[in-house]
């Protein structure tokens, strides 16, 4: 579902009402007040980012175990930067978030790594039916680095996607098949259809619970054959890494599963019924 700018601006037209969102998410209207143990209503402190009980006092903080806590940033510009994140189809730099905000550069590349750690996947239930594997290097261009030097600042990347539904990333630091195979164990369904290259690491996935095990050749140059094909999980590769050469130029390994973790959760939200921004703004607050 579209959320835009337009709704964005009427919903979140200052950070009271951001923080009035989080208070009503956290903790409703009225509940229980902790401390005197009466149903109460609590109400914003104005100047501050607390609200406090009707009847003893007490003073809640909807910040408190979230990313904003103890963040001096405005509570509307972390809001704008996750509405950014979240509708954004290629990513966005901090560079940018710094030119639309006017906070420092410093200040927007930690607000970005602080909304990427939300977007790791949260779903414990496995892939299934067709699922399509492969492995790509990921790490942009960086200036005067070509052949092998630049193919070794590039971090190797295995992604597992349910044909129509949704999509998982991990780094990984090998192609054997103690390493692939094991992630796919640990992410698809026994007895799942698998469709992969002909890299040799995979041959024995029909012994390891996936018997139906389809390969494409690609040094043949066919990409399909029927319907068995790996066309979906490198369509998003080529996406990905698009989005981070034109975007981003560079990715530090250190923090690739990170941007690995953004591109998945827009991919994996693609059809949901609410929101995306509205999706990743709960997760603030879980």
């Amino acid at each position: 579902m579209k959320f835009t700018i337009k709704e964005f601006n009427e919903r979140f037209p200052t950070s009271d009402a951001c923080l009035d969102y989080l208070m009503d998410k956290r903790y409703g209207k009225e509940f229980v007040c902790p401390k005197c143990k009466e149903e109460s209503k609590f109400f914003k402190i104005t100047g501050r980012q607390v609200y406090s009980c009707m009847h003893c006092r007490y003073q809640i903080s909807p910040l408190a175990g979230t990313i904003f806590h103890k963040s001096s940033t405005d509570l509307r510009t972390w809001y704008l930067a996750l509405f950014l994140m979240s509708t954004t189809r290629t990513g966005i730099s901090a560079k940018q978030l710094e030119r639309m905000t006017g906070v420092t550069y410093k200040t927007a590349w930690r607000m970005f790594k602080q909304i990427r750690s939300l977007m790791a996947d949260d779903n414990n239930d496995p892939l299934s039916g067709v699922v399509e594997v492969d492995e790509t290097y990921i790490g942009g261009v960086r200036k005067g680095k070509t052949g092998m030097a630049a193919a070794k600042e590039k971090g190797g990347v295995q992604g597992m996607v349910e044909r129509g539904g949704r999509i998982r990333g991990m780094v990984i630091g090998s192609t054997r098949a103690d390493e692939l195979i094991t992630n796919i164990q640990a992410n698809v369904k026994p007895g799942s259809t698998v469709m992969t290259d002909q890299l040799s690491t995979y041959r024995d996935l029909p012994y390891q619970g996936y018997p139906m095990h389809w390969t494409i050749n690609h040094s043949q140059h066919r990409y399909a054959y029927g319907t068995v094909s790996t066309n979906t999980i490198e369509g998003f590769w080529g996406n990905f890494k698009k989005a981070v050469e034109g975007v981003y130029r560079h990715v530090d390994i250190k923090y690739l599963q990170n941007y690995v973790d953004e591109f998945a959760f827009r991919y994996s939200n693609r059809k949901s019924d609410v929101p995306m921004f509205e999706l990743l703004l709960l997760r603030t607050i879980l």
